[in-house]
């Protein structure tokens, strides 16, 4: 699987192809300007949304120690990696799926393909990362959660096998010219496998498939049964006798996690479904990649794919009360709004005063002051508190 080149440009007999087209003219894969005007921009949002995206989410849990937990740490490997497909391989892509060209040499024609599996392999890795550490906390409790080291030894060893799944592109990606009937010519990026050239080869099918299964069919099944598991252990079952206010608070947050990472798996199999099956297709009926519609069809496929890395933060920021503070304190042009404190998520505040009476120093609690007895102490501890739990 390697969507650096339209897909009309796979098949080739040789290294030494020319362009067939009885009217002798040029470069026929250029689209049209109007969609080259289209494409550009809907690709030109996705990008800067997730490229700032992502890197605000890998700034508020690696700027905030309150933000440092477990799940948050698997969040930054997930941003990390859908930072670097959209600015390290989508970026380069567009460019040649919109000229029919490639522009960039064969040394980044390797890396681009490389790029592409790495990062979507470490993402679909991390979600399930993230969805065995849910479900050993909320079906095992009494379990030791994951250390730090642990958990970033988790990282690391995702972006190693992510890294072994990918080399194949590094080892049979090249570029070759294709001159044109009028003098004319174009950098074409594929990939020729040792049986011979994309769409031709049967181990390139292979390879497919077992993407398709370590990436998309084995991962989704993976996460359905978990969080399916702990969805029924969440909203289906019934405590013994009353629950305390903490109990109930404590369930809450696990739902809510929960909830948001459901949304996540969700959008990532909804968006990545049509690109798998188009490589499928594309084997078995090899004549429609001659087809007209078939370039726009593919960008389109390509950009639902690619525009996974940018719905991310999006989820985060309208799920998760932390996230979302955080992205408020980065973009200031809107005025910070002093919100009122749900009575259930309450917390107990106390603030070290630095008075000091017999010698001994007061603690003195300010929850009278977040009910709304003093103005200018609830304005100071609720804004504080809010800043130190990012």
């Amino acid at each position: 699987m390697h969507p650096t080149f339209p897909p009309d440009m796979e098949s080739y007999n040789d290294c030494n192809i020319s362009n067939n087209t009885d009217d002798g003219i040029g470069n026929i894969f250029v689209m049209p300007f109007w969609q080259q005007l289209v494409f550009s921009a809907m690709f030109g949002i996705m990008i800067f949304i997730a490229t700032g995206g992502n890197a605000i989410v890998m700034w508020i849990v690696l700027a905030h120690k309150r933000m440092r937990s477990v799940t948050n740490y698997f969040l930054v490997n997930l941003s990390l990696a859908d930072t670097m497909v959209a600015t390290l391989n989508v970026i380069f892509n567009f460019v040649y799926m919109k000229d029919g060209d490639w522009p960039f040499g064969d040394a980044y024609c390797k890396i681009s393909n490389f790029i592409a599996i790495v990062s979507v392999a470490a993402s679909v890795f991390t979600l399930v990362a993230i969805s065995f550490d849910r479900y050993m906390a909320i079906m095992h409790p009494l379990k030791p959660r994951m250390s730090r080291s642990t958990t970033l030894n988790i990282c690391v060893w995702i972006w190693v096998l992510s890294i072994l799944l990918s080399f194949p592109n590094l080892l049979y990606s090249m570029t070759i010219i294709e001159e044109f009937p009028d003098g004319g010519n174009r950098v074409i990026c594929f990939m020729f496998w040792p049986d011979g050239p994309s769409n031709e080869s049967n181990q390139e099918y292979i390879y497919n498939v077992v993407i398709l299964v370590v990436t998309y069919v084995l991962p989704i099944t993976s996460m359905t049964f978990t969080y399916f598991r702990v969805g029924r252990e969440l909203w289906g079952s019934q405590s013994i006798g009353e629950c305390t206010q903490k109990q109930i608070e404590s369930v809450n947050s696990k739902r809510k996690i929960v909830k948001m990472m459901i949304v996540v798996v969700l959008i990532f199999a909804v968006c990545w479904l049509p690109y798998h099956v188009y490589f499928l297709v594309a084997h078995h009926v090899p004549h429609i990649l001659n087809e007209t519609f078939v370039q726009p069809t593919y960008l389109i496929i390509y950009w639902l794919a690619m525009s996974n890395a940018c719905y991310n933060p999006f989820i985060y920021c309208w799920m998760n009360s932390r996230f979302r503070q955080g992205f408020k304190s980065v973009f200031r042009c809107c005025k910070w709004k002093e919100e009122k404190i749900n009575p259930l998520e309450q917390r107990k505040f106390t603030a070290a005063r630095t008075n000091t009476v017999n010698g001994v120093m007061a603690l003195q609690t300010v929850t009278e002051s977040l009910s709304g007895s003093n103005p200018l102490l609830y304005n100071k501890y609720v804004r504080h508190d809010r800043l130190s739990n990012l």
